[in-house]
């Protein structure tokens, strides 16, 4: 199978191309630098709509995995700009690309985020959950739409929601361990709004699995079955740690700290399931949080 992946150096596109190298597929990059490191890399600029469609030429399975960090600095409106046209931009341009070829890919796996769902509480959400208002919603939202030319096309398109995705190389549990390992963690805010969490492991799982199945298509939610609250999250990654977590971050204080994006990524509350994927007979290899911290942190 010959897979083309963009966001090829992040976290999960990293270990994307690697776990797809060691199946024996034929991997090339989109990458946005012209020095490439390898024959397979192909350079493109989706914010100049930049695109040799020889890239995508014999291509089975497109994975679009790029963007700019969210959570790297304050969300000024600068940021916010870059952080919904890096998404939209570079997956319409994919989109209109494929769509043009006379031998498109198959099958196009995008990523999107639970973002989708905005702050909804204690409710249980799935695929077939209305979005939420908002920032975050709109520019989920307006990623997705992006990926229409594709599927007008005939294109199997995946909207890879993705929850909050563990590992220690990188990612959201990355930062908390040195504050964690130095006990002056604790709960963000009330401690009562949910994360729908899953490990990177069980994320190239899930897109592996994807791929073989055909029926598969449109918002697929990329979490554990078992989303847990902040609070829970929190006495869990201490105890793993074997250290205490008695130091609260208030609302206020992370408002301070972090802006707009406090509410956004912080505060908010998302208890995510993900119906598609269980209903396909995908199992996940971490589904309790516990477990799961254990295997990555021992």
């Amino acid at each position: 199978m010959k897979v083309l992946v963009s966001g090829a150096s992040g976290l999960v596109g990293g270990a994307v191309v690697q776990a797809f190298l060691d199946a024996g597929h034929d991997v090339s990059r989109l990458v946005r630098r012209r020095i490439s490191v390898s024959e397979n890399d192909h350079f493109w600029d989706p914010a100049a709509g930049k695109l040799d469609p020889v890239a995508l030429q014999g291509v089975d399975v497109m994975i679009h995995l790029g963007g700019d960090n969210i959570a790297d600095g304050r969300w000024t409106p600068e940021k916010k700009e870059r952080i919904r046209d890096s998404r939209v931009d570079s997956t319409r341009l994919l989109a209109e690309t494929a769509a043009k070829l006379e031998h498109p890919p198959k099958t196009f796996l995008c990523a999107s985020a639970i973002g989708f769902y905005g702050d909804r509480g204690n409710e249980t959400l799935d695929e077939g959950s209305t979005p939420g208002t908002g920032y975050l919603p709109e520019v989920c939202q307006d990623w997705e739409a992006a990926c229409q030319p594709a599927r007008d096309k005939g294109i199997r398109v995946v909207n890879l929601r993705f929850g909050m995705i563990l590992s220690p190389d990188g990612g959201p549990l990355a930062k908390m361990l040195t504050p964690f390992k130095m006990g002056v963690g604790g709960k963000v805010g009330t401690g009562e709004q949910y994360y729908s969490w899953v490990s990177l492991h069980d994320v190239v799982r899930a897109m592996e699995f994807i791929i073989d199945v055909p029926s598969l298509e449109g918002p697929v939610n990329i979490v554990t079955p078992n989303p847990v609250t902040n609070l829970k999250f929190t006495k869990t990654l201490g105890a793993v740690l074997s250290r205490p977590t008695v130091l609260p971050m208030p609302a206020f204080a992370a408002r301070l700290a972090f802006g707009e994006m406090a509410d956004g990524l912080l505060l908010a509350s998302a208890r995510v399931i993900p119906d598609k994927l269980r209903d396909a007979a995908f199992t996940f290899e971490h589904d309790q949080l516990g477990n799961c911290l254990q295997a990555l942190l021992k």
